[in-house]
């Protein structure tokens, strides 16, 4: 576009430079990072819910207050063995493929957890919710990291941080709702 002066412009209805970087194929990084921030919030809004359902889940597993803490510690033990090796299987599956998976498995074994008639079998799929679960959280910051250019990454990382920052949040109030109203 060429002005009466002369002087060359670009025209307003070019994307910004950002959207040519990355993997992201033109489309925006903000959305790409607000979707993919989405799971981390589910994850973490997840372990805190779960934190203020101890005592209904043992009361309606029948089980003591003692036996019903193996629903957090088996999700936290499989989820700590998870992030150190997220890496290698994200190089070795592809890192689109292991996300994808860990959403997948993360939702699935949600869903096997709310119907669990047992407590091994809900601990079975804490476990499961565990390894899907901690996948997630690598997996965002490196979809992240390629998504944005060098000079934007904090705001890429702002957004999943406020998932990080909000869930827990809202996590012990939703989990006190869901668990007197619910079964």
């Amino acid at each position: 576009m060429t002005t009466a002066a002369g002087d060359q412009s670009t025209p307003a209805s070019q994307p910004p430079a950002y959207f040519a970087t990355g993997w992201t194929g033109g489309r925006n990084p903000f959305v790409l990072a607000l979707v993919v921030s989405m799971a981390t919030f589910m994850e973490v809004l997840d372990t805190s819910i779960a934190n203020v359902s101890l005592p209904h889940i043992a009361g309606n597993l029948s089980v003591s207050q003692d036996e019903s803490t193996w629903v957090l510690s088996s999700y936290l033990v499989s989820n700590a063995i998870i992030v150190p090796i997220s890496g290698w299987l994200s190089n070795r599956f592809g890192r689109k493929r292991f996300y994808m998976t860990c959403v997948a498995l993360f939702t699935v074994s949600s869903f096997l957890c709310g119907i669990a008639p047992t407590l091994g079998s809900l601990i079975f799929f804490r476990v499961l919710q565990g390894i899907g679960g901690g996948g997630l959280g690598p997996s965002e910051q490196a979809i992240l990291a390629d998504t944005f250019p060098p000079g934007r990454r904090g705001m890429g990382m702002a957004i999943y941080g406020m998932a990080v920052v909000v869930a827990p949040a809202l996590g012990p109030t939703l989990g006190g709702y869901i668990t007197d109203n619910f079964s």
